[in-house]
């Protein structure tokens, strides 16, 4: 029986052993294409401090983004983002409505965008700018992005990025609740997209 075991455990990693190498960092090894977000494998969070006491979490569970992509003329890459406000969720359902219409005005101003105007790149690293559309205002932001990979394996093509950022929301003209949440807000996103 234990030989069973261990030839069945040498032949899923036979197998499975394509699939577990390390992804290709670099973006030049990325095929061209369009490439939309897997919303299974992304997480948009939004970090606030709370009377000073604390960073309030928030966390977005409806958004979408897409960017294209050429290796041969990479400062021609274009990302999109569509972030629907009235998704947030901060772990209380009653709480995360209120939330969301009391602090991000997402009744009057239910979708958030963020369409890329500029991307400079140093290897895996890089930032973004871009038009954020906030609160019905439109400005300038830049992110911060790390390059983790791309990789054509078991769960198919996909590339993954981490990317963090802020800004002040009274820019955007949104100062509601100023006594008890800060006017910083700090971004953290986690994405991969698959290449369509």
């Amino acid at each position: 029986m234990i030989r069973l075991v261990a030839a069945a455990f040498a032949a899923m990693l036979l197998v499975a052993g394509p699939a577990l190498a390390a992804p290709a960092t670099d973006p030049a090894r990325m095929p061209a294409g369009t490439y939309r977000l897997e919303k299974t494998h992304a997480s948009l969070l939004a970090r606030v401090r709370h009377m000073g006491l604390s960073s309030y979490t928030m966390r977005f569970n409806r958004f979408d983004a897409r960017y294209d992509w050429d290796p041969k003329a990479p400062e021609a890459e274009k990302l999109t983002v569509s972030i629907d406000m009235t998704s947030l969720d901060v772990g209380d359902p009653k709480t995360s409505k209120s939330f969301a219409e009391d602090f991000l005005d997402a009744r009057k101003n239910p979708k958030a965008t963020f369409v890329s105007t500029a991307i400079v790149r140093d290897g895996d690293r890089g930032k973004v700018t871009g038009d954020l559309t906030f609160h019905g205002v439109t400005k300038p932001v830049t992110l911060d992005v790390v390059f983790r990979g791309y990789e054509s394996g078991l769960l198919g093509a996909r590339a993954g990025f981490s990317a963090t950022g802020a800004f002040k929301r009274s820019d955007f003209g949104s100062d509601t609740m100023s006594m008890f949440a800060a006017d910083d807000i700090e971004l953290i996103i986690e994405v991969e997209f698959t290449r369509q």
